[in-house]
């Protein structure tokens, strides 16, 4: 006798959930295919550095491998490791967070992220998210069953939210405002009235800061400024850190969040059933690299300051219109002249002259009308994408070309 048929239960519903189905694709990880199947591209895309991991944090890993090293830690992290983190933020932020409850090691900063909308926002509650931002904001405040709410920054405003902004996106609903700076794509950073800014309004509208520093190592002219420097605040501050762009460790997965005992610990629960612990290996190399990494990080963040400003200037004399990055390794030239969107430009740079750089769009509406470029590359390969670009502009659009801008620094300095 055969076995009755049984009719599919899915057949009147998706088997995938709402708003994970919603969701776009990542629209840097779009370009990062299209220029992996574009033979010899020149990439500006990509959010990493271009350094090895310094030798001595990658011996301390291989020396911990090799001693067998390898079990499970703490699920908030190794002991070692939160002491030394405590030390590292009370030594260049002169404020310190206890490591028996106010820290936990995350599967790099991305999780902290995540663990953060986890454990804060309850179904229907309002993040605030500067735009544009990390790709990663809004989709992880759906996921937390929130809803992201996107304030606009302009070049012109230096890229940091103005306050009748903050005040216009306020409402009942609201419990986080997310900050990113140094910003990643722009390159922005904050000066102390902006941070005395941003920590009034939290504290007046008795919300939540989430503020993603993990660029603020790299920061140019002047010291980055976190927002650890206002005592008030702590109470009302989840502080997001990590390894991977200070010390060229982003594929050892290995992040750092900050905050008051009850956040904290709202978030190691998730942790502790999604995730565990981050690799014991990972956290031994992080232990050296706090301990003895401050030369090497200097050294790469020079060097990225060279290219900052030789990068910069060049597409401010190609007549890009180009904010000068203050912090991290990207910068967000406007490419409206062309009269082209971000993808298009995106788009025909990569099929005409094969440079890969990011269309704006895909950190949020206020990025159209300019491109991401990183320059967590050599000078060389930048000095060879500029001359693509510039060779583009000039068959395309050779009125840019001629009515370009000076230059605003020297390229001679920007070369030493």
């Amino acid at each position: 006798m055969k076995p009755a048929i049984i009719e599919p239960i899915f057949q009147s519903q998706s088997r995938i959930n709402q708003d994970v189905a919603d969701l776009p694709p990542s629209g840097i990880r779009r370009f990062f295919d299209l220029a992996a199947n574009t033979p010899g591209v020149i990439s500006l895309g990509v959010g990493e550095p271009d350094f090895a991991t310094p030798w001595h944090i990658s011996e301390a890993g291989i020396h911990a491998l090799e001693m067998g090293q390898t079990s499970y830690t703490s699920n908030s992290g190794m002991p070692r490791l939160r002491e030394e983190v405590s030390a590292y933020f009370e030594r260049i932020h002169h404020c310190r967070y206890d490591p028996a409850g106010e820290l936990l090691i995350t599967i790099g900063g991305s999780e902290g992220l995540d663990l953060s909308f986890r454990a804060l926002l309850n179904p229907g509650e309002e993040a605030i998210i500067v735009d544009p931002s990390f790709v990663s904001y809004a989709p992880l405040a759906i996921l937390a069953g929130g809803k992201a709410i996107r304030i606009p920054t302009t070049a012109e405003n230096g890229f940091v939210p103005r306050r009748e902004h903050l005040e216009k996106a306020l409402s009942p609903r609201t419990k986080i405002l997310v900050v990113n700076y140094p910003n990643n794509p722009t390159g922005a950073t904050l000066t102390m009235e902006n941070v005395e800014e941003i920590a009034d309004f939290v504290l007046r509208s008795d919300l939540i800061l989430v503020s993603d520093e993990i660029y603020l190592p790299l920061s140019y002219e002047t010291k980055g400024i976190s927002f650890t420097s206002i005592p008030e605040l702590r109470e009302q501050l989840v502080l997001l850190h990590g390894f991977s762009k200070a010390w060229a460790m982003t594929g050892w997965r290995l992040g750092i969040a900050a905050g008051p005992r009850d956040i904290i610990a709202a978030m190691t629960k998730i942790h502790q059933y999604s995730i565990m612990c981050a690799s014991s290996l990972a956290q031994i190399a992080a232990i050296e690299a706090l301990k003895n990494g401050a030369d090497e990080v200097e050294r790469m963040r020079r060097e990225y300051d060279a290219r900052r400003r030789f990068i910069a200037s060049h597409f401010n004399r190609l007549g890009l219109d180009c904010f000068i990055p203050k912090g991290a390794f990207y910068v967000f030239p406007s490419i409206r002249r062309t009269g082209l969107s971000s993808e298009e430009f995106a788009l025909r740079l990569l099929e005409d002259e094969r440079v890969a750089v990011v269309p704006g769009t895909a950190f949020g509406e206020c990025g159209e009308g300019h491109i991401r470029c990183s320059y967590a590359t050599s000078l060389e390969e930048i000095r060879e994408a500029i001359n693509h670009i510039e060779h583009f502009l000039t068959k395309n659009h050779p009125e840019i070309v001629s009515e370009s801008l000076p230059l605003p620094y020297r390229e001679e300095k920007a070369e030493h």
